[in-house]
């Protein structure tokens, strides 16, 4: 899995609360065997030309920064609403609260979710509106903060766990091999109190 430090780049607003999982990528583009993810995203919004969709605009084109609303990620529980995000080349997505478990599929898939201080939001929402991709936000996971092409920092808190998941960029089998001496160390204990799991192994 990629690890994630430090991006910078073009923070798309897409300023709208509830958005589901059937709207981030539509359930017929997961029939394919090899489905265009990248095409599938955010489908039903992108079909006129005369309005075009936020992440179609040339100065929001692969834009690695997602800016939302409340409850991110509702819905129907599809890591391809996920995959397709990343297809595009979001790395994070500032909203203002997630689906848990959309938001543990972002962080799965090596993707920063943050949500800021509830007094914060207002401020960035408006400062990323105002900037409307002119300008670079960098984000830094390491100091935990959020910068404007001001200087102005928006910090932010993540889990300690899933703060060096992201920077170490381990998938959940990286994780467990880092206990790979404890698992074997209770595998040989296990298998000489429990002879008879020997024989079935």
């Amino acid at each position: 899995m990629e690890k994630f430090i430090r991006i910078r780049g073009a923070a798309a607003p897409l300023l709208i609360d509830n958005i589901n999982t059937d709207q981030i990528t539509p359930v017929q583009f997961m029939r394919s065997l090899e489905p265009d993810y990248q095409a599938g995203l955010f489908a039903r919004w992108r079909t006129d030309p005369n309005n075009p969709f936020v992440l179609d605009q040339p100065r929001f084109q692969r834009a690695p920064i997602l800016v939302t609303g409340r409850n991110f990620g509702c819905g129907s529980a599809r890591e391809v609403a996920v995959w397709a995000l990343a297809a595009h080349g979001v790395r994070c997505i500032v909203a203002r609260s997630f689906s848990e478990v959309y938001r543990e599929s972002l962080i799965k898939n090596g993707m920063l979710p943050v949500v800021l201080d509830a007094v914060l939001s207002p401020a960035f929402e408006r400062c990323v509106t105002e900037v409307d991709g002119q300008a670079s936000f960098e984000v830094d996971l390491a100091r935990g903060k959020i910068t404007s092409p001001d200087g102005m920092e928006f910090p932010f808190a993540i889990d300690a766990g899933e703060r060096t998941t992201l920077l170490e960029g381990l998938d959940d089998v990286a994780v467990t091999l880092q206990h790979r001496a404890l698992i074997e160390a209770w595998e040989r204990n296990a298998g000489a109190r429990r002879s008879w799991l020997q024989r079935i192994s």
